[in-house]
């Protein structure tokens, strides 16, 4: 849905982009953890408006690489 801005399963095209609020408690988030510290990588969602289909998305590439380091 990101990048074709229609939903797979029903094919509508009003796609709602919901970003991570790094200020928001339990913000959909991905958490790394190393020895002193926390690091959040934001996940925004891709909402269907009209079926509900939700897909997760890590938008940054570096911060892709940071996960791929990290698991």
């Amino acid at each position: 849905m990101k990048n074709t801005l229609h939903c797979p399963k029903c094919g509508s095209g009003h796609i709602i982009r919901v970003p991570d609020d790094a200020h928001r408690y339990l913000a959909n988030s991905i958490c790394i953890t190393r020895i002193a510290t926390v690091k959040r990588i934001p996940v925004a969602r891709y909402v269907c408006h009209s079926c509900g289909y939700v897909e997760n998305w890590v938008e940054q590439p570096h911060e892709r690489d940071e996960l791929a380091h990290a698991f």
